[in-house]
């Protein structure tokens, strides 16, 4: 099978192209809105998407303080070699809506950083699952780290993988801030 499968040569190629604005003036965007307003005009498309979302095909649903939902389709050019979504691709998507859960609750002023994330994969993302949705939720946001968790669901409901983080939180360099509450 695998001999007759090389007579034919191989498959044709596929492409790709990704374009997108200038990341800098999407932080910089962000300096000047809390972090819900920020999401939330990233959402209107007010605010042009991080380059990484955009190059994984990384949608945004929906936001509200301290929850996030995002959608990527099971798409091939994210397979890995078994013909899978590739666990760096589900383990992106996890980090993203769980880092926008936490950003959603950040006063102006206020950033945050991934300190750890743990993956469960569940079962894997084939072409048949469809477009995949991951909600994030904060679990605990506390002046100096804030935790949050998600769960990753293929377009008919089944559970594919959970995910939690713990973030640091700071002040940005500018100095505006507003004071956080434990």
């Amino acid at each position: 099978m695998a001999d007759e499968a090389l007579s034919r040569g191989p498959a044709p190629s596929r492409t790709r192209i990704v374009q997108w604005d200038d990341p800098r003036s999407t932080a910089e965007a962000g300096r000047n809105l809390t972090g819900l307003d920020f999401l939330r005009s990233l959402i209107a498309r007010d605010i042009p998407a991080p380059p990484a979302i955009l190059l994984l095909g990384i949608e945004f649903v929906s936001v509200d303080s301290g929850s996030a939902t995002m959608r990527m389709p099971a798409a091939e050019h994210l397979f890995n070699p078994l013909g899978s979504v590739h666990g760096g691709a589900l383990a992106t998507l996890l980090d993203s809506v769980m880092g926008c859960a936490v950003h959603s609750t950040l006063p102006l002023g206020r950033g945050y950083t991934t300190l750890e994330f743990k993956v469960n994969f569940l079962r894997a993302a084939t072409e048949r699952s469809g477009l995949l949705t991951a909600v994030g939720e904060v679990v605990h946001a506390g002046r100096q780290q804030a935790v949050a968790e998600a769960r990753l669901s293929d377009a008919s409901g089944r559970l594919l993988a959970t995910a939690s983080t713990t973030c640091l939180l700071f002040n940005l360099p500018d100095g505006r801030s507003s004071p956080a509450a434990d």
